[in-house]
């Protein structure tokens, strides 16, 4: 089960913006990750808690951020209710899209999963409602992932296989590249994996 630590930072001027401190791992109906997310000083700032079906689906998704809250999951697209700091009322939505996304890593690993893509695959579209700091609040969006390659590397637990993705923006054309690991981001913009305490868990 990875167990670890990723530093997040804005893209654009690299400014520390939270570390998010994780584990996850496989089960017996797909994946979960849970997470807990501090200032750069230490003081708690909001969590995750998403949970996939076999298929790489979410069939349950948590979020807190700045005393808000999302619940979610996969139903009729993805659904999902907002309720806000003082819990006085509740927002629900529902958006014919595939999964969420947000700044979470999780994230990332969610999708990949949920498109299984392999090199020889052409880009693949895939919509998505972001819900986006610091208050959570969703945005839909479509996105097209590519896998360029995937390359094995010797370590001390045995051979782990990096994939690259390419994934662009379709709104406004912006590429970047995803370097994962199993169920573990290497790398991506604004994440960097900080510390790892057990090798990544490897997808059937």
């Amino acid at each position: 089960m990875p167990r670890g630590r990723y530093s997040l930072h804005d893209p654009h001027d690299h400014t520390p913006l939270a570390q998010e401190h994780f584990h996850c791992a496989p089960g017996p109906s797909g994946w979960r990750y849970v997470s807990q997310r501090t200032t750069p000083e230490g003081d708690h700032t909001g969590s995750v808690d998403l949970a996939l079906d076999a298929l790489g689906r979410p069939i349950r998704l948590e979020l807190h951020a700045a005393g808000w809250q999302v619940r979610g999951a996969a139903l009729d697209g993805v659904t999902w209710v907002r309720s806000d700091p003082a819990g006085t009322e509740a927002t629900e939505g529902n958006v014919q899209a595939h999964a969420f996304t947000g700044t979470s890593p999780a994230f990332l690993i969610a999708t990949a999963r949920l498109l299984r893509l392999t090199p020889s695959s052409a880009a693949t579209r895939v919509r998505l409602v972001a819900l986006t700091d610091p208050v959570l609040a969703p945005r839909t969006l479509d996105q097209s992932w590519t896998l360029l390659r995937s390359e094995s590397h010797a370590t001390d637990n045995g051979p782990l296989t990096v994939d690259e993705y390419q994934v662009t923006a379709l709104d406004t054309g912006e590429r970047h590249t995803v370097h994962l690991a199993g169920d573990v981001v290497l790398a991506a913009p604004g994440i960097e994996l900080e510390d790892l305490e057990s090798p990544p868990s490897v997808f059937d």
